[in-house]
């Protein structure tokens, strides 16, 4: 009867131990929405790599003994969910993850982490590139930025001046791939900034906020935390986007005010209350 209680889903990232970010942003926000949040660590980090100097340690080589424990528990989850991945190894070891532990009803969401401001991360190559499409191809919801959007669906990238065309065109690109919802987040919209949502059958819908001094690490796996945990709750799209895009917003604000480094995220500790189920 207990494991029918409380919904549980599969958080992929790496654990960062100082900047707020992947698992360490990721663990609360989903535990404060009332579900279990199972950890799968890629990489052990004293902090994140924004800073010029830390200490990594890749669990790559220990991910298949890991989840064949957990396969030997016969463990089931209602969500998996994967943030940045640092080899081509270890996007097929989600894949194999996703294939494995994905039961009826499992909802599963990949946030595609590759790069931002057009530029994709030094890490990753063309086959990642590649192999991410395939990934994406087994989501039910994908959270790419803009940068990752162009690069998944070939469109050319520009910092501004997007249509609603030009977006919607690309969410098609990105369902005919696989994921039934989609939302393409960080759009700059002069003092804006967007995230436009697309879902089969439903209007796409662009939603704005006013932007909030400088960008921050950690918001995107923010973001996604909340679209996931939603997602598991039966919340519907248009309205955790909407809800997920103001609490990040909010959280921008605190973390202004509380004179927050920017590379240290935001201070989403001190608001997390706000944030309903």
């Amino acid at each position: 009867m207990e494991e029918r209680r409380q919904k549980k889903i599969a958080a992929i990232n790496d654990l960062t131990g100082f900047g707020r970010c992947a698992l360490a942003v990721s663990m609360p926000v989903i535990s404060h929405l009332k579900i279990q949040c199972c950890p799968v660590p890629t990489s052990i980090l004293s902090n994140h790599v924004g800073y010029p100097e830390y200490f990594f340690d890749d669990y790559t080589a220990k991910l298949p003994e890991y989840f064949a424990m957990w396969k030997k528990l016969d463990l089931k989850f209602d969500g998996i969910m994967s943030g940045f991945l640092g080899s081509e190894e270890q996007i097929t070891l989600v894949e194999t993850f996703v294939e494995q532990f994905s039961a009826e009803g499992t909802i599963v969401v990949i946030d595609p982490v590759m790069g931002d401001h057009g530029k994709i991360a030094e890490t990753y190559t063309e086959e990642m590139c590649r192999r991410m499409r395939r990934l994406v191809s087994l989501a039910d919801i994908i959270t790419p930025n803009l940068t990752e959007a162009c690069k998944l669906t070939d469109t050319p990238y520009r910092e501004r001046g997007w249509r609603r065309a030009e977006l919607s065109a690309m969410t098609e690109k990105l369902h005919d791939m696989g994921p039934e919802k989609i939302v393409i987040t960080g759009i700059p919209q002069g003092k804006f900034i967007a995230n436009y949502m697309y879902q089969e059958q439903e209007e796409s819908v662009l939603f704005r906020t006013y932007r909030e001094g400088n960008e921050r690490c950690g918001t995107g796996d923010l973001f996604a935390a909340i679209i996931a945990a939603d997602a598991v709750n039966g919340v519907p799209f248009v309205e955790s986007v909407k809800k997920a895009s103001q609490f990040v917003k909010k959280c921008m604000v605190k973390s202004i005010e509380m004179g927050i480094e920017s590379k240290n995220g935001v201070c989403f500790e001190e608001i997390l209350h706000l944030l309903k189920r």
